[in-house]
């Protein structure tokens, strides 16, 4: 349970630190808050060279707003996330989902940024930030560049980004007055989701004007629920509606089997989830 010698480098701006990756090549490994990373490095699962640390990047902490949308840092931690007031008034979807990350210990050290590259399919942080059409701003070598929610999770533990690139910030934008809640499903408190459900709802007058559903575990990457979205959008927000939508969201999903659950039984997850995320959502 003790970790393969490494060095440790400890970068003070962006540029730093690609600069250091780019140079350690495939030697090298990120450390952002080190919830994830740490236990493998203990069970030697991973052994890297170099150990680059991005905790005292200034520039990759704190929220700020940017008109139309709010601004995360990468290195912000969980627990500034839950108790920001713009993730509150703009992303409560994202407050939600971070309340049922683990335990403060690990809300206090985790960060945002750290949970969203590690693109564990069961991780709660990846279906909010999916839902919400996230962007994701990367860095590297040949500067920043912007990358869809959509496009980022590539597959299990894999991302858009390049070897070279370090997340920079996480952009979301302003879901100002949707409802939202986050359904999760887990055999033991503090646990990996076994199926969770992150929804964000507009409404107007009794009528969903928009709606968002995306879904936790129920494949290799996050996946949003397009037929629950357009099976809501313009009807009633009614508990009739909102079941009535909820029956296609495990339309076009691949959950695995494990000893936690089988594949059959996760899709059946997602529907009562999906219909609870919406009904709690809406008010209905």
């Amino acid at each position: 349970m003790i970790p393969a010698a490494f060095d440790y480098l400890v970068p003070s701006t962006v540029d730093e630190a690609v600069r250091l990756l780019a140079d350690a090549g495939e030697e090298a490994k990120i450390i952002a808050g080190g919830q994830s990373l740490i236990p493998v490095l203990r069970l030697r699962l991973a052994d890297p060279g170099k150990l680059i640390d991005l905790g005292r990047i200034p520039e990759l902490r704190g929220i700020r707003d940017d008109g139309d949308a709010i601004v995360i840092g990468a290195m912000t931690t969980h627990y500034d996330v839950q108790r920001d007031p713009l993730v509150h008034d703009h992303a409560s979807l994202l407050r939600l989902a971070t309340d049922t990350v683990a335990d403060p210990q690990v809300r206090h050290q985790g960060t945002l940024g750290g949970a969203v590259v590690h693109a564990d399919p069961a991780g709660d942080l990846l279906a909010p930030v999916l839902a919400l059409d996230a962007e994701l701003v990367v860095c590297g070598m040949d500067g920043r560049r912007s990358v869809a929610a959509k496009d980022f999770f590539v597959d299990y533990f894999t991302t858009a980004l390049r070897p070279e690139e370090i997340l920079v910030e996480v952009r979301i934008p302003k879901h100002t007055g949707w409802g939202a809640h986050y359904e999760k499903f887990n055999r033991v408190a503090q646990a990996w989701s076994i199926v969770a459900v992150a929804a964000t709802v507009r409404a107007e007058n009794g009528v969903i004007t928009d709606a968002r559903v995306a879904l936790t575990n129920m494949s290799s990457i996050p996946v949003r629920a397009h037929a629950v979205e357009a099976a809501l959008i313009g009807g009633p927000a009614s508990p009739g509606a909102i079941t009535s939508a909820a029956a296609h969201a495990a339309e076009g999903t691949r959950p695995t089997s494990d000893t936690n659950a089988d594949s059959t039984y996760r899709q059946h997850l997602a529907r009562v989830l999906t219909s609870r995320a919406l009904t709690a959502a809406v008010g209905a």
